[in-house]
């Protein structure tokens, strides 16, 4: 019973990526609750975290019902592989603010 999220991490990722046999879970259990730590597949991490987050956060919000049910908190870390390409940053100024640095 208590590694049901486990499994179900496991199952739910290895049926997104195209390589199952490289997810690994670890489960460790702390005052804080349960953390869910997850690595892949280099080329498998924009499968799993999806554009702008939106399957990483649909997995978060699974896990979370799974551990009510068991009357814990889970929460999910993603590793980021050694040796995977840096990210963009995302551009957060306006248009406005933009402009303004440019004091022009």
């Amino acid at each position: 019973m208590q590694n049901q999220d486990q499994q179900f991490l496991e199952y739910v990722i290895k049926a997104l990526v195209e390589n199952p046999n490289d997810v690994k879970v670890v489960r460790t259990v702390d005052e804080m609750g349960v953390l869910m730590t997850l690595e892949v597949n280099a080329a498998d991490m924009g499968k799993v975290i999806g554009r702008d987050g939106n399957t990483a956060k649909a997995v978060r919000t699974l896990l979370r019902v799974v551990g009510m049910k068991n009357n814990s908190r889970v929460n999910l870390k993603i590793n980021e592989p050694a040796g995977a390409p840096p990210r963009e940053p995302k551009l957060s100024k306006t248009v406005d603010e933009a402009m303004a640095d440019l004091k022009i």
